[in-house]
This record gives C-alpha cells, structure tokens and sequence, in this order.
C-alpha cells in the first residue's frame, strides 16, 4: 500500500495520513491512518473504515503535544487518552507536530471566540481605494505606540527593583536598631522608601494595563486581517494547482501526439508524477526539504548544518541550492537532463511503444497444510525439500533477478554524474531499490532448471536489456548481464544458502553484483543482505531484510557501509530500516544516506563530522552535521488488484508474459510456470515432476558421458555400474536438491571421481567462468551471441529441456 505525501499543513486543513501507533509490548507499533479535522484527531485501521468505523477521537484543545526524539511523539489529554506515535521520518513527523499545533491553537482560540463573540474592532477588507500603504502605516503606528509601552515597562521595572532593595535594606537596619535617637529617622526613610515603591508599583501596573488594553483592541482586527490574507493565498494556490494541472494535460497531450516513449520524457511528470500517487512535483521544492529524515542508528547521528552553509544564489530560480558546488547542481539537474537529452533521436523516427500487459489471473485460493511437509525438514537445506507450486509464484528465479532493474533510472543517473562520490549514492540507492518488491512478496520463486535462460529486452524504450542463464545446479548458480544504451553494465551471479529453522527462513546470497560505468572508468561492487521469512509455521508470512554491505569502487576506493536493521518488536526504530556512509578512500565521510528498504531513500551532504558520546553498545559514535536530505529514490506504486496477483509490480507482471523470438529455453516458455499462472495448479505439479525426471535422466547421462571421457575404458565400465546402482538415490534428486554422495556398490569404495559429487562437464550456453582482475572473484561473464542469435532465429545451441 503506498500513500500521498501530505502537503504542509495550513490552518483549517483537513491533515491525514499514515502513523505508527504503539499498541502494547506484543503487537509493538502499528500502522493506523490518521485524521486532523476541526481541532479533533481520529485514526482508523484503514483508510476503508473512515465511512463506518473510528477507532479513538482526541480534542486537541485540551491536549498536550510532546516531541520524544526525532520520529516520536506523544499526544496526551491528561486523563485516559494517551497517543504513543511514531512518524516514518523526521520530515513526516515535523510536519504532523505542525499540523497539530495549528489545530490545537485554532481550536483554543475558537473556544474562547464563543465566550467572548463581541467584536468592537469588525476588520474590512481592503479595497481599491485602500492601498497597501494606509494598512502598513496604521500597523507601523500601533507597533510604535507598543514599543513605547514596553518601554515604560521596562523602566518601571528598573524602578521597582532599585526601590525594592532600598526598601530591604533598610527593613535590615530597622531591626537591628535599639530603641534611641535614631529610631525616629530609620522609621521616616521607611515610609519614604515604600512610599516610593508603592507609587512605582502603581505605574507598573498602569502601564500593563494600557498595554494589554491596547493589545486586545487590536488583536482582533489583526487576526481578521491575517485571515482575509490567508483566504486570498489559498484562491492562489487553487488558481496555480488548475494551471498546473492544465499545463500537465497539454504536456501528455502532445506527448501522446508524438508517440514519445517514456525515455524521452521527464520521468517525475510521467509515470511517476501523474500515476505514482505520492505527491506532485511541486512537492519536491526547496520550502519542503528537511534534514535528516531517519532516527540515529547506533554507530553515529546526524544534526543540521549551520546557517553559514546554506547561502543561495540570488538566480536560484529553480530552487537548487549552490552552496555544495557543482555536485549537488548536478543531483538537482538530472531529472531535467533525461528529459531533454540532444543526443536523443528526433521522434519522427520513433515506432510506438509496445503496450504490456497490466493484469494476470488472480491467484486461486488453494488450502495446504504447510506443517505436514516441514515438519521432516527442519535443520536440512531449503534445496533438499521437493516444493509443490503451491507454495511459488508464477515467475522464475532468473525472472527475480531481472525485477532488480526496474529502477533502472538510478544507474542512469549515476551514469551523469561527475562526481564518484555523489555517483556512489545512486549505486547505493540503486542497491537498495532492489529490495522494493520483496516486502509482500512470500511466494517462493521456479528454481530455474540448468540451461534455463531469460531475456529482458527494454532497449526501444527503457534503453536497456538483460539475459540470465541457470549456468550450474549444483549448486545452484544463476548468471546475470544487463547492458544499457546509457553507458552502464551490470552483472552478477547468485548462488542461495538457505536453512530451515522452524519458524523462519534464512535465505543468504552468495555471490557477488558489478557495476561498471563506461563514461569514468568506474567498478563497484557488493553482496546482498540475508532474506528472512517469519511465521511458517504459524500466523501471517512477512519478510524482513538484514545485515550490512559494503559498496565499493575499486578505481577511486570510495565505499558506501549501508546497515539494513533487523525488524523487533519492542525496537523504537523505524520499520525497514537503512542506513549508510559514503566515505573515500581515506574514511572522510561525504554524504549520509537514510530510508527504508520498502519505500525511499534519502541523502545529505556532510559538511563536518566528530566523535560524539559512546552508544548503547559501547562504540563511540560520529555525528556528522549534513544539510539538507534530499529524495534519491522512491518506491513506484504497486498496481490496483495487486493483492489477488502475487503483489507483482507494474514490471514484474510483464515478465512472464509471452513474447515471440525468444529462446526455446526462455522460462516464458516453462509449461509447469505456465499452468500456474492460469491457476490450473494441479497440472502444473504434474508437469513440475515430469521436468524434474528430465532433468534427472539428462544429467546421469552426461555424468556417464564425463566418466568415459575420464578414465579407461575398464574403469569406465565398472563406474558405470557403480553409477548405474546409485540411480536409487537419485530417484529423492529434484531440482530443488544437490547430488547425494554415492553408497558403497558391489565393486568396492566409490571411484575418486565420485568421492563428493558426481562429475558434470556441462558448459553454459552464453555465459563463460572467468577471474575478475579487479575484485579477484571467480564469476561467469557473458561471452556474447544470444542477442546475435535471436536476430537471425537460430537456436541450434540451446537444449531441450521443456
């Protein structure tokens, strides 16, 4: 569920939006949608239930509204009514604290409105006749006549403090007085004394008098004005949002005229700004940045910058900052750069774009006991347990690897950039966005068969393409290479290790992801983060993200230590939590990013940074003093119906959808993934298990295969039978298991061969095993040929293993 970002509240604003709430010690916080209206806040379940259901209602007129840290605080009645809230950021919850306090004091000043309702002071508003000028002079004059009065204060002030310890002093002295000549003198500078003070203290009060006289006259015809300039502001913010969206329906108007596809056009006013539902771009000025928008992890904190590092420019008409240089100019200007690339080709040239489909059929609603085929597995390997695809989705693990791409925008970006280290962030958010899609997705995906291969081909209008090959199944490797028109290469290879423990699924990535730019020469790399799935046994499936990765840039030796935080339930972080530090190579860090792993990410400049006090682990933390945080990355909305469609998104629903030109052993063409998708899901077991046997019956034959072209032809022969007494053992091998360790056969202890695993001399179709010289990993690379091949339609090399 995705939800608008709020504007910044103005008073009488009806102000709604997502808070977690806290619940109790088991439950922990809660999401619950909130309602500011009329002085009274309301939250419900859902936004659904605001027609039939209130879960609580507070006044805020009598409340008490308390900021604990940098997302939490509490709203408090005095008496049973207590809110614990929880924003999902810094910016999020300053704008609440705004919104409440302007109900809260518009709600006071109403009460007392219906005490007191005379009104001697009727406020007009202005008219042509009256100019701006005779208003500025009356508020100048009534200003001055105030000043004056405060001045008065001021002096009687003095006068009384001066008297008072005059008056002290000589109480002193009367008592320490006996009774003779001198007694009648001390009496008379007494009574002078206070005397004096009375008569100050009487000018004290007059004066206060004619000053709160003087405020109330006024105070009424000032708010009636501020009223009647507050009206006039929102007619103009309601005449610039029609002109806005006027200028937004001309804009898709004569882009639909020209048959644009979405690379030439602005991203953020395209399928993100119209379609995404969180916020115009309006809402992305300078007026609505904040700082930091994340709390503290533990290893350092972040506070906002002096004034003395936010100078503007004064022909800053676009609201881009220039006081970080050229590198944050260049953040700011790469969204307008995507739209008007001049190296772009002319759009008369261009052919429609293809449009995909936007729906699959929804999931059927099947029951399966999940204990009666767990229970005998707990401690074995997840690629030990034979899965039906009850528990899967429709989409192969190399379909799943190819969904990191759908923020493709990121590398592009960083593809502009001039700056390594500001380059850095958006590979690190980039590494981030590619968690996105999992947080509602527990399905498990299709274990590709070996020689599995899919394509990705976005290049007319995304200008990129992908291919991944199953390249090895025991274990399990899946090999990736995407390339773009932009000047970017991604690849990686994933091998998963996986262990059942009961209540949850560790999934950990082996294997590492590379990026490399061809504009600056620049190789990063990094792992992903350990995957866990909660409650398999009982209650609701959820998935949580944890761990810490190192982005690296092997040319410059800048590096980005980004920390996803482990989700509890008695934590007082942020859900989903991610935190990192872009340093250089010598540790001097340079920017701060913040987020989560299912919604954005945020980054600031760091200006100075120093050690602070140790934390709650015992490390001394680093407080880093940043300007303003800034949106990098945005999770893109999930489609309508996405609940009754395995919560794909807008990509990954096109993934499985058949194309023509593929690859025979493209997994759009995978039968068992095809019968699931139509949600004929007993025929898709079937065919499940009539794959796994191919595959089976393929690889024991090319293990022989290996084993004559290894040994002598006695040897061979007595291997053979020996592999040949082992096919029992393999009849438990699916695809889902690694090669069981041969038994003894009649001809004594297993060959040399056999001692770990049975040989296989398979060789991967399009990917071949290379060292990398730059990071020194061993790692299959693309050698080319599959998009050559698909051009002239010949697929002689792939094998048939649908």
């Amino acid at each position: 569920m995705s939800e608008s970002k709020p504007p910044t509240p103005t008073p009488g604003d009806t102000y709604k939006g997502w808070l977690f709430k806290w619940t109790n010690y088991i439950k922990g916080y809660q999401r619950r949608w909130f309602v500011l209206s009329n002085g009274l806040l309301s939250y419900y379940r859902t936004q659904a239930e605001m027609g039939h259901t209130c879960r609580g209602t507070i006044n805020l007129a009598t409340a008490n509204i308390a900021v604990e840290d940098s997302c939490n605080f509490v709203i408090s009645n005095g008496g049973a009514q207590t809110y614990h809230l929880k924003a999902s950021s810094e910016v999020e919850r300053q704008r609440w604290i705004t919104a409440l306090e302007l109900a809260k004091a518009k709600a006071v000043r109403m009460q007392a409105e219906s005490d007191d309702s005379g009104d001697d002071c009727p406020a007009v508003p202005p008219t042509s006749g009256q100019g701006g000028g005779g208003r500025n002079s009356e508020i100048q004059s009534t200003l001055r006549t105030l000043s004056s009065k405060v001045e008065d204060l001021n002096t009687c002030n003095d006068l009384i403090v001066k008297h008072g310890s005059a008056l002290q002093r000589s109480l002193s002295e009367l008592e320490g007085l006996c009774v003779g000549g001198d007694m009648g003198e001390k009496m008379r500078q007494v009574t002078e004394r206070a005397t004096l003070f009375r008569i100050t203290s009487n000018a004290m009060i007059n004066a206060c008098r004619d000053f709160l006289s003087l405020a109330q006259n006024h105070s009424k015809r000032w708010q009636k004005a501020l009223q009647v300039e507050r009206d006039q502001r929102i007619r103009l913010e309601e005449t610039l949002e029609q002109l806005a969206k006027q200028h937004n329906h001309l804009e898709r108007a004569f882009r639909g005229a020209t048959v644009l596809p979405p690379s030439f056009s602005n991203p953020n006013l395209g399928s993100k700004g119209g379609g995404s539902g969180k916020g115009d771009a309006s809402d992305e000025d300078d007026d609505n940045e904040f700082f930091d928008a994340m709390e503290d992890p533990a290893e350092f904190i972040t506070v906002p910058a002096e004034t003395k590092y936010h100078r503007r420019s004064g022909s800053n008409v676009s609201g881009i900052s220039s006081e970080t240089g050229m590198d944050d100019q260049s953040v700011n200007f790469d969204e307008l750069s995507l739209a008007s690339n001049p190296e772009s080709p002319q759009p008369l040239e261009l052919e429609p774009v293809r449009q995909r489909r936007t729906h699959i059929p929804d999931k059927p609603n099947y029951y399966l006991n999940l204990w009666s085929i767990m229970k005998n597995c707990i401690g074995k390997e997840l690629s030990k347990i034979p899965m039906p695809v009850n528990f899967n989705e429709p989409l192969s693990m190399l379909q799943r690897l190819s969904e990191d791409l759908e923020y493709y925008e990121l590398l592009d970006k960083a593809a502009k950039c001039q700056s390594s280290l500001e380059q850095m962030c958006y590979v690190a958010a980039f590494t981030v966005s590619s968690y996105s899609t999992t947080v509602h997705r527990t399905g498990k995906p299709f274990n590709p068969l070996l020689g599995e291969t899919f394509e990705l081909d976005r290049l007319s209008d995304c200008g990129y393409r992908s291919l991944c090959e199953q390249v090895s199944h025991h274990p399990p490797a899946a090999a990736h290479h995407a390339m773009s028109e932009k000047g970017w290469t991604l690849r990686q290879e994933i091998t998963l290790a996986s262990k059942f423990r009961g209540k949850y699924i560790s999934i950990m990535p082996l294997g590492s992801v590379q990026c490399f730019f061809d504009k600056s020469n620049n190789h990063y790399s990094w792992k992903k983060v350990t995957t866990t799935i909660h409650n398999i046994i009982v209650g609701k499936l959820w998935i949580d993200q944890s761990g810490e990765t190192d982005v690296v840039n092997h040319k410059t030796g800048d590096r980005c230590h980004l920390k996803f935080t482990p989700y509890s339930y008695f934590s007082r972080d942020v859900p989903r939590k991610v935190t990192g530090v872009v340093t250089d190579k010598d540790g001097k860090a340079h920017y701060v990013l913040s987020g989560t792993w299912d919604e954005k990410m945020e980054f600031s400049r760091v200006m100075q940074s120093s050690k602070g006090e140790n934390g709650t682990e015992g490390k001394q933390r680093t407080v880093y003093q940043t300007l303003k945080a800034k949106e990098i990355w945005k999770k893109n909305p999930l489609p309508e119906g996405a609940e009754n469609m395995y919560f794909f998104s807008s990509l990954a629903l096109t993934l499985n959808e058949a194309e023509e030109g593929v690859a025979p052993t493209d997994s759009r063409r995978r039968p068992d993934q095809r019968l699931m998708e139509d949600g004929r899901w007993d025929e898709a077991n079937a065919e499940k298990q009539r794959l796994e046997e191919k595959q089976r019956i393929v690889r024991r034959e090319r293990e022989r295969e290996a084993v004559k072209a290894a040994s002598s032809p006695e040897e061979a022969d007595a291997v053979e039978t020996g592999t040949e007494a082992n096919e029992i053992s393999d009849e438990t091998d699916t695809e889902d298991s690694p090669p069981l360790t041969p038994v003894a056969s009649p001809y004594g202890p297993p060959h040399p061969p056999y001692q770990s695993a049975h040989p296989d001399n398979y060789q991967p179709m399009w990917f071949e095993k290379l060292d990398d010289p730059v990071s020194g990993e061993s790692l299959h690379v693309y050698k080319g040929g599959y998009w050559e091949a698909k051009e002239q339609g010949s697929w002689d090399v792939c094998p048939d293993i649908f």
